[in-house]
């Protein structure tokens, strides 16, 4: 079974979306030359980009029109948009699941192929996250405080770090998985 990974920016206070206000580019300013290429590498290595619909709205109209190794992951790699709605999909290779999301995640799951990465809206990582279909966690760390937004984590989680990346801008890149249960 390939894993879902579950990429997602956080502020240092811990908020998975910022509050009203706050540009969604603020992160922008963040970014350096390892950053980016760091980024490049997370996003090539997934076999399909899942996400929800407003993400995949927003990303449509983005990626297509840039240049450089995080545009190419994004326009090369399929895409797979959770929508209970009808979507306009212009990306070329994109699926749209509208059924069970647990069903359809165990689907993806049971497929051959490089990992799941899921990434964009806090509402489609909490769903996620609620339904314990997350098998490793890459938080991309902001240097701010929001101080209010939308949290990742709706409840109790335990978690394993496994690696910390940090970046000369401030940025941290932290992978996580779930702890092996406990030996009876």
């Amino acid at each position: 079974m390939r894993p879902l990974i579950l990429r997602h920016g956080l502020s240092l206070d811990g908020y998975g979306s910022p509050p009203a206000g706050v540009p969604e580019d603020f992160f922008l300013e963040y970014e350096d030359e390892e950053f980016v290429a760091h980024m490049a590498e997370v996003l090539g290595s997934a076999g399909v980009h899942a996400m929800g619909s407003q993400a995949y709205r927003d990303m449509a109209g983005h990626w297509p029109f840039q240049d450089g190794p995080e545009a190419e992951a994004m326009n090369r790699i399929p895409k797979v948009v959770f929508s209970r709605r009808p979507i306009d999909t212009p990306w070329a290779t994109t699926t749209v699941c509208s059924g069970d999301l647990v069903t359809e995640v165990q689907a993806l799951k049971a497929q051959d192929g490089g990992p799941i990465l899921a990434h964009g809206g806090v509402r489609f990582a909490q769903s996620l996250v609620r339904a314990d279909l997350v098998d490793e966690y890459h938080l991309l760390v902001n240097p701010v405080a929001h101080g209010g937004g939308g949290p990742l984590f709706t409840e109790f989680t335990r978690l394993t770090l496994v690696d910390v990346k940090s970046f000369p801008r401030g940025n941290l890149a932290l992978t996580y998985t779930r702890p092996n249960p406990p030996v009876a």
